[in-house]
């Protein structure tokens, strides 16, 4: 039988309301992202060179892909896919990298925003609703609480796991393991481009992706009574690793496939299927796979649907 998304983890009674809310600062996140920042725009110019240039892109790719992309949204957060723990833990932590949250706060972070954006209106800080300078500043600065939140339930197979509570507790710690390695190849400039600039390239190119996806794009799908849908971005498919797919998200969140037309492109399914191939990955989820939605209209006609990888 055909059925909506549902996000098991969100518990709304009655009562809850995605519309009334207070935005407030965060010191938390503001003075963390202004503090690398400020050693970015200060010391960049002064230690830029070939090799910490390279650092920087090559690992901000790799943190993007394997952390946010592969380890936290589609295997953490959607369990789009299978894998043995220890490498859910690597891809996790890879995740925490990115230094956006730990991962309970990312948990918590998405599942609320997901939630709002499916009920018929929602504030605009859910949304990204607010013209761009401001919404910047709302998103990389501030958090919401809501007058009526929902309540979102983590798995107890989480909660309780020593590894993830640690993760958790010292998301913003686990760069120093890696300035110190960093270090002691390269000195400040690796430390500079390999932990600060990474950071603030990926924080703030996390919000800027997200502004974008929910208010100017493509759309093959239509979700029905959400008050936010979401766009896909064509031209950004490499430097998000295939999360420009915003629109095919909206309609198959637990996909671990994004791009799903012939000419979407995306990075992160392709090193999933590299993955499959040597036995690290399995049970991969893709659009064919998933329950149909009796809330999800396709626009303009059929696709024409790239099914070579679906099992």
């Amino acid at each position: 039988m055909a059925k909506s998304y549902e996000n098991l983890r969100v518990k709304s009674p009655i009562s809850s309301n995605a519309k009334s809310g207070v935005v407030y600062w965060s010191s938390n996140k503001s003075v963390w992202f202004s503090a690398m920042f400020v050693v970015v725009v200060i010391a960049g110019p002064l230690t830029l060179t070939l090799d910490a240039l390279f650092l920087f892109l090559l690992f901000t790719g790799f943190t993007l892909c394997f952390g946010h992309s592969l380890g936290m949204h589609r295997l953490f957060i959607h369990k789009s896919y299978r894998c043995s723990k220890w490498l859910e833990y690597v891809l996790v932590h890879l995740g925490v990298l990115v230094g956006l949250a730990g991962p309970f706060g990312m948990l918590r972070t998405h599942d609320l925003r997901d939630w709002a954006q499916r009920q018929e209106n929602c504030h605009d800080y859910f949304g990204h609703q607010q013209g761009i300078l401001k919404d910047g500043f709302w998103q990389i600065h501030c958090d919401i609480q809501l007058d009526h939140p929902p309540q979102v339930q983590i798995e107890e197979e989480y909660l309780n796991d020593r590894i993830y509570q640690w993760m958790e507790k010292y998301w913003m710690w686990q760069q120093l393991p890696w300035a110190i390695v960093f270090y002691l190849i390269g000195g400040w400039p690796w430390i500079v481009w390999g932990i600060c600039a990474r950071v603030t390239i990926s924080i703030a190119g996390h919000w800027l992706i997200g502004y974008f996806a929910h208010n100017k794009g493509q759309r093959h799908y239509h979700v029905e009574s959400a008050a936010v849908q979401g766009y896909n971005i064509p031209y950004a498919a490499f430097i998000t690793m295939g999360e420009n797919w915003h629109n095919n998200h909206h309609a198959f969140p637990s996909s671990a496939k994004f791009g799903i037309a012939n000419n979407e492109w995306d990075p992160g399914w392709w090193m999933l299927k590299l993955m499959e191939k040597v036995g690290l990955v399995s049970d991969l989820k893709t659009p064919s796979r998933l329950p149909e939605r009796s809330d999800l209209l396709e626009l303009a006609g059929p696709l024409l649907k790239d099914e070579s990888d679906d099992l």
